[in-house]
This record gives structure tokens, C-alpha cells and sequence, in this order.
């Protein structure tokens, strides 16, 4: 049995995780991020498009860095890394670690090379799965926890990978297909909306299966009546927005998003472009048309403010949204799909709200904030997620990036509002 710290009471609880069943985990996250790579060739590891970005190849190596610097170094007396650099290299924000290499000069690192960095994932590969086979049940308890961190840190940076080479290949004039796996679609559907009453709700997890620290500690909130879409914000929808003018009035606007939107000539999403008077937009299957019917993606926090202030209605809280996604079964488009894409809404199931997980990021209201009582891991674990709650807003639900058992319905991701390059989306909410 494995425990997992619950960090709203700082107690122990015991989870079904036995040695056999983790390390079959570990091999398969650790594979998918290089199935993940597999379609890029090599000159695609190693550059970087804008500050946000990262390499592939640093990716790859930072995930592995994550089990060397937290257990590897930790547990076996005699390890000794592939290189002492990797440390400085591929260590991310983790001052408590030590120095780290500038993430602005990622780009201008070709070495260690896309081969040594595979290499390197072979070799802690080896010796973590060596350690987790041959260590004492004492020794499991106390790391397992800490194996799962870096699972599921390793599949945040599995959608980074996807994001970031998006962002990447989209600057290449020749327009690299990444995957040319064929899309489904689907005709349009009505969007209605589902009323949810009023009353103290509980929000939050409660620590006793895996999450991180800022889901915790589970609280009550007081809510009032209101209205969710039952869809996503679709492309057309979105178009609408576009050739009404949206991006020229600024009553539309807060202030920091009308002077992000001067400063970067905003004009549409990221990844539009206009083409013989019709829409165009990169995608990690090409460069396509713009399909109506898909949800809109890779919209900033302002401009998906803007348009429910345009569309008469309002973006959820986070607590409105967790709400909401109460009983909902995890299902929708995820990276195991495969389409690496937003895929059009189909109610076939007839579910009342659909694409709450999967296909995108949706932006909530709701500042990136600590709940009541909120305490960071202690040690360099602690420097996660607390040290980031200041100027990032809330985004729920996952997307077309996200793994399917990566997500949960008390997950908190977050971003700077002008941010765009995630799949981010809209879904709609208002006072009932």
C-alpha cells in the first residue's frame, strides 16, 4: 500500500497503490511523453518561440531531472547523475534546489543533445523503477507519494510539449502537420443553459486520493443562483464576435486587456489568419478552415471576458463551475483521443451539460487565489503551485492536451490573462 500526504490536515491516507501497479504507471506515463515526441524530427527538440515556450528536448529532460533531484538523489547512496550539469540545466523554478539555467536562453542550448537527453531518461528510467522494485515497504510508503507528484507533473509537461511544439511549428511557413489524423464533426447545436440553485456548497478536494496542495483544504462557499451554458463557445459564435466589430470598441474591454490587445495587434484568436476573405488557423493537424462548429480555442483571459460581456452574459466562478461538475462523468476529448484538436459538441448521451472536461481550458472569473486555510508542502515541493497565486487567473476542466486521468473536477489550472497559446476556451454562465 502507498499513502498520499492529504495536505488540508497534514495526516496520512491509505490509497490502493501497491509497487506492481506504480511502476506499470510510471512506464506508461513515461512513454506517452515519447510517443508524444516521436512525430518531431530533430531539429523541431530544440527551439523556442517565445518566453512562455519551452524546448521539447528540455521538457524531456526536466521531467526525468524531477525524479533524480526528488528521490533518486534522495534514496541511493551511491547515485551519480549522467552529468552533474543536468541539475542546473534542467531545473525549472525550484530555488530551494538551487542555481537554475535561464528559461529565456533555453532556446540557445544544443547540448546536451536530443540523443543524450533520451539517453537520460533511459537511465533514471533504470534506476527508479531498480529502486521501487528493491526498496523496503518503509521506504515505499514514505516515496510513493513522491513518485506520483512526478507522474502527474510529467503529464502537465506532456500537454506543455504539445502546446509549446503548436506554438513552435506554427512560425514555419512550409505549416509542419504534427498528426494527420482526420477530425470528426458534427452540426451545429442550440445553446441552452441549466439553472442551478442557491445554497453553501463544499469546494475543494479533501486530500484522500491524489491532488495537488491549491485544491485543498475542501471548504464550504456560498453561491448564488445562476446559469451555465450547456456548450462551449463555438468558432462561428466567436466570428460573430470578430465581424461585429469586437476588437474595436473598447467599452468591450478591461483596461489591461484593451492595452494588451494595441500592444499585440490582436485581431482574432491565436493561430487565425484571414485567407481569400475566408478563416484559416493552424493546428497541430495542419492548416485548416476554420470549422464553425468547434469550440473556440486559444483565446486569452480578456478577449473571453470581452466576449460573454458581448454575448450578455458572464464567465462562471471556479466555484460555480466545480459546482456544476458535480456527478459529471470524466469523458470528452482528451490526448489519449488523439486528435490534439478541439472536436465539435455532440450531445448524443444526453448529458445537460456537455464538453465540461476535455477539448478546452475553460476561463473562469475566479483569480488564482489560496482557499481558506491553504498550506504549501513543506521543502521544495512547497514552491509548486503556492508561490504562483498573484496575477493568474483560474481555468477549469482540461482540454484536448490533458490526459484523461490527469484531470478531476477540483483541479485548479492557472494562467496570466493575456495568455493564449493553451488551448483556452469559453463557456458562458449568468445570474439566474
Amino acid at each position: 500500500m502507498g499513502t498520499l500526504i492529504d495536505t488540508s490536515n497534514n495526516k496520512e491516507s491509505k490509497i490502493s497503490l501497491n509497487k506492481k501497479e506504480l511502476i506499470e504507471r510510471f512506464k506508461n506515463v513515461r512513454s506517452f511523453s515519447e510517443e508524444l515526441a516521436k512525430p518531431l524530427k530533430t531539429e523541431d527538440f530544440v527551439i523556442k518561440s517565445m518566453p512562455d515556450v519551452s524546448p521539447t528536448k528540455w521538457h524531456l529532460g526536466h521531467v526525468s531531472w524531477f525524479f533524480e533531484a526528488f528521490i533518486l538523489n534522495k534514496v541511493l547512496k551511491n547515485y551519480k547523475s549522467v552529468d552533474t550539469k543536468y541539475t542546473y540545466i534542467f531545473n525549472s523554478y525550484y530555488v530551494l534546489i538551487g542555481e537554475r539555467f535561464v528559461k529565456a536562453n533555453r532556446g540557445l542550448l544544443s547540448r546536451p543533445t536530443v540523443e543524450e537527453v533520451f539517453n537520460y531518461r533511459k537511465f533514471v528510467n533504470e534506476n527508479l523503477i531498480e529502486f521501487l522494485e528493491n526498496c523496503s515497504d518503509e521506504i515505499f510508503e514514505k516515496y510513493a507519494p513522491i513518485v506520483e507528484v512526478g507522474l502527474n507533473h510529467e503529464q502537465q509537461h506532456q500537454e506543455l510539449l504539445l502546446t509549446d511544439i503548436k506554438h513552435v511549428l506554427s512560425f514555419n511557413p512550409l505549416n509542419p502537420v504534427y498528426s494527420s489524423i482526420n477530425l470528426p464533426e458534427s452540426n451545429s447545436q442550440q445553446l441552452s443553459w441549466q439553472t442551478f440553485d442557491e445554497g453553501v456548497f463544499q469546494i475543494g478536494n479533501t486530500g484522500t486520493k491524489f491532488c495537488y496542495d491549491n485544491e485543498t483544504p475542501s471548504h464550504k462557499e456560498y453561491i448564488q443562483p445562476f446559469q451555465l451554458a450547456t456548450r462551449l463557445v463555438t468558432n462561428q459564435e466567436y466570428i460573430e464576435f470578430i465581424e461585429a466589430g469586437a476588437y474595436k470598441k473598447q467599452e468591450l474591454w478591461l483596461s489591461d486587456g484593451w492595452t494588451t490587445l494595441e500592444a499585440e495587434n490582436w485581431v482574432a484568436p491565436l493561430y487565425w489568419k484571414k485567407i481569400d476573405g475566408k478563416w484559416w488557423h493552424f493546428t497541430l493537424t495542419g492548416l485548416k478552415e476554420v470549422f464553425p462548429y468547434e469550440p473556440v480555442s486559444h483565446v486569452s483571459y480578456y478577449e473571453a471576458e470581452a466576449y460573454s460581456r458581448w454575448a450578455d452574459g458572464r464567465l462562471p466562478t471556479e466555484a460555480e463551475w466545480e459546482v456544476a461538475a458535480d456527478n459529471i462523468e470524466i469523458e470528452g476529448n482528451f490526448v489519449d483521443d488523439r486528435y490534439f484538436h478541439p472536436i465539435t459538441y455532440n450531445n448524443s448521451n444526453g448529458i445537460k451539460l456537455s464538453q465540461i472536461y476535455g477539448d478546452v481550458w475553460e476561463w473562469t472569473q475566479s483569480a488564482y487565489l489560496p482557499y481558506p486555510g491553504y498550506k504549501p508542502l513543506p521543502g521544495a515541493l512547497g514552491e509548486y503551485n503556492g508561490k504562483f497565486m498573484s496575477g493568474q487567473m483560474v481555468l477549469r476542466g482540461g482540454s484536448c492536451a490533458t490526459y484523461s486521468n490527469h484531470i478531476r473536477k477540483t483541479y485548479r489550472n492557472f494562467f496570466p490573462p493575456h495568455s493564449r497559446w493553451q488551448f483556452m476556451g469559453i463557456r458562458l454562465a449568468r445570474n439566474d
